[in-house]
């Protein structure tokens, strides 16, 4: 039985969720249409949500790897590029793109935008919600489509999977190295952390909370809980009464995010490999510590992208090459569940 301490923290998170439903309703006078293909949705499509600004060099790739998976269509937000983005997206045809010249920072790091979309477009879809360095890999990914996990997670009754970030980097000082438009990130960020992490479960919202990798390492070793958090939920059974509370490391309500095992063993979990580290960091983190918006008290921040201008190397004699899924599992990172 629910203690009274329980239904209040209940309702007001009812209530918190209600209010950015209600905020997401308004800030939809900020998008505008660039092309809108959503007419090409079909029932049972699997969606992919994605906020972006000047990422033309990723996104061939990233277009690629989530079409490989089964993605059918893109709802994609440009705000504000100019370096060829929405031209390029544009011309996809699986795409729908709207664009914003508004705050990325005030529209809750763009989750305002993307809440209103699905609401309108991923309402009864699996949707994953991403950015544009991030590529999904999950058990099986490479010989099973997402239409396969995500038809074995409606038998199952979940609503959602998760998925840590693993940041991924290069060999050498950032900055050094070449990347070519449309080339697998991992050919040139091949090394990953494979341990030194840090995890709890967080309260009133129930998810576990992830820290640690090469940049607590790096550049949070003097307080390692100001280190970016590394849990997510990419992938929901998306409705219209759903919303992420903070990018998507967590939502409500909050029965998404109890997306592991509480009786023993392991809960099927992916990874996101996460691409910031490509060579254009350096230029961008100089760009973003002027722009302010990606951290809601960006000026704790300065040293973080002050460090990163610095091209650092993030390499260490601990780091570990990057060899696929099934290696991931092995060292823990990630897990099959009950999927065999």
């Amino acid at each position: 039985m629910e203690t009274r301490t329980e239904l209040w923290t209940a309702y007001k998170l009812r209530i918190k969720r209600r209010r950015l439903l209600f905020r997401a309703l308004r800030k939809r006078g900020q998008l505008s249409v660039v092309a809108n293909r959503t007419d090409q949705i079909a029932p049972g499509d699997i969606l992919a949500a994605v906020t972006v600004r000047n990422e033309v060099a990723r996104l061939p790739y990233f277009l690629e790897h989530y079409r490989r998976l089964g993605v059918a269509h893109f709802l994609f937000v440009d705000n504000g590029s100019d370096d060829g983005t929405r031209a390029l997206l544009a011309d996809q045809p699986d795409v729908s793109l709207w664009e914003t010249g508004h705050s990325y920072r005030l529209s809750r790091f763009g989750l305002d935008w993307l809440t209103w979309l699905k609401a309108r477009h991923a309402h009864g879809h699996w949707c994953l919600t991403l950015d544009a360095d991030e590529l999904l890999i999950y058990p099986h990914h490479d010989t099973r489509p997402l239409s396969a996990l995500t038809e074995w997670l409606d038998r199952q009754g979940a609503e959602a999977m998760p998925a840590m970030m693993l940041d991924m980097y290069p060999r050498g000082p950032l900055g050094g190295q070449a990347y070519a438009a449309g080339q697998n990130p991992t050919e040139v960020l091949g090394w990953f952390d494979a341990g030194n992490y840090m995890i709890q479960r967080q309260e009133p919202l129930q998810n576990l909370w992830i820290q640690g990798g090469p940049r607590a390492r790096m550049f949070f070793d003097d307080d390692p809980r100001r280190s970016p958090t590394l849990n997510k939920v990419p992938l929901i059974k998306w409705s219209r009464r759903y919303v992420y509370v903070n990018s998507t490391h967590a939502a409500l309500p909050r029965r998404l995010n109890r997306t592991y095992a509480e009786t023993g063993g392991e809960g099927i979990s992916g990874l996101l490999l996460h691409t910031k580290f490509l060579p254009e960091v350096v230029a961008k983190s100089a760009e973003e510590k002027q722009r302010q918006e990606h951290f809601n008290n960006s000026a704790l921040y300065d040293d973080y992208y002050d460090g990163l201008v610095a091209q650092p190397d993030l390499w260490c004699p601990h780091s570990t090459r990057f060899r696929g899924w099934r290696h991931c599992e092995a060292l823990g990172l990630m897990s099959r569940g009950a999927w065999i």
